[in-house]
């Protein structure tokens, strides 16, 4: 005797709100999001300000989860691991970015009068 095999529906699979643990992504993805400002609207000193406040955001999220994973209060070891690599490409995209910066502003020093 034969069974035919039915395929997947999408409805079957939990979504992705519904999976433990997920709070801490989402407040990690929202400490990382850049500030819904243009330098237009503010000076560009505030919106290196907001862009310093979400890389320490997201580090200060990561340092919170890691002391969570440390004493055994974290659930998920998912949420930290992909906190940690959320704070890590931010710090890495901002160094990234202050080295162009000076590299822009060295480049403009340089230029003859």
């Amino acid at each position: 005797m034969t069974f035919p095999i039915g395929g997947i529906s999408m409805p079957s699979f939990p979504s992705i709100g519904a999976i433990g643990g997920a709070g801490a992504v989402d407040a990690a993805a929202a400490a990382t999001q850049a500030p819904a400002v243009s330098a237009a609207e503010n000076g560009f000193a505030d919106v290196l300000t907001g862009a310093i406040e979400n890389v320490q955001g997201a580090q200060a999220n990561a340092d919170s989860l890691a002391v969570q994973a440390a004493t055994g209060d974290l659930k998920d070891v998912h949420d930290y691991m992909i906190a940690a690599q959320e704070a890590s490409l931010t710090t890495e995209m901002f160094v990234t970015l202050k080295n162009k910066a000076v590299e822009a502003f060295t480049e403009i020093m340089r230029m003859p009068i």
